[in-house]
């Protein structure tokens, strides 16, 4: 449904706070390599959720977000986020979701040592759940999720257009002008933010690396 990372908070049960019983967004801007979560949105959330008598540990330890890509590794940026926002937590959960649908989920204990950990990511059938309603997943998309357009990143080209001065930026996806010369000039041309972002993003995009080797773009 979109190119941009989409990110919200895990509801889990009371008696397993591992256990995901729903996901729910919140308001938020949005672009192929980042989500920025609206202050007012998680207060209203935060006060929803406290009204229908759940505990933080059920609804602000989670959080959940996607890549517009095949690899679910988290970015540097996730790690940061994740740090900055939940390190004050005793425990919280970064889980990340592919296009592809593989998936990627780390737990980290603040409290003590301290420690981190990659955890596997089940759906366990064993548990009643409903169908999914994907009407209702696209109004709460449109009514919560705000795309912005963020330049200068060509392996996602439907972030926006920019010319750079030495060529478009969607020729990085054409390979026969996809030279070392001109992709190391394209991306000097890039102000400090968007190379930033760029180079992290391709780090960890192993499915980009491996279409250009592949020549499938």
């Amino acid at each position: 449904m979109t190119d941009n990372e989409v990110g919200g908070f895990g509801i889990t049960n009371p008696s397993d706070l591992l256990l995901v019983t729903d996901f729910v967004l919140v308001k938020q801007q949005v672009t192929c390599v980042s989500v920025a979560f609206d202050d007012d949105g998680v207060a209203n959330f935060f006060e929803d959720m406290v009204e229908s008598g759940r505990k933080p540990e059920q609804f602000a330890r989670i959080w959940v977000h996607t890549h517009p890509g095949s690899s679910p590794l988290p970015s540097a940026t996730d790690e940061q986020t994740f740090r900055r926002v939940f390190g004050a937590c005793d425990w919280s959960v970064m889980a990340i979701v592919a296009q592809n649908s593989s998936s990627y989920a780390k737990i980290k204990f603040n409290t003590g040592p301290g420690c981190e950990a990659k955890i596997p990511v089940d759906v366990d059938y064993r548990c009643d759940f409903e169908g999914s309603d994907n009407n209702l997943w696209k109004r709460q998309y449109l009514a919560n999720v705000k795309a912005d357009v963020l330049s200068g990143l060509p392996d996602k080209p439907k972030c926006g257009k920019k010319k750079t001065g030495i060529f478009d930026i969607d020729d990085f996806t054409r390979p026969e002008l996809l030279t070392t010369e001109r992709m190391l000039a394209a991306i000097d041309a890039m102000d400090a933010y968007e190379r930033e972002f760029f180079l992290e993003e391709l780090a960890v995009r192993t499915d980009y690396w491996n279409e250009y080797e592949s020549g499938v773009f």
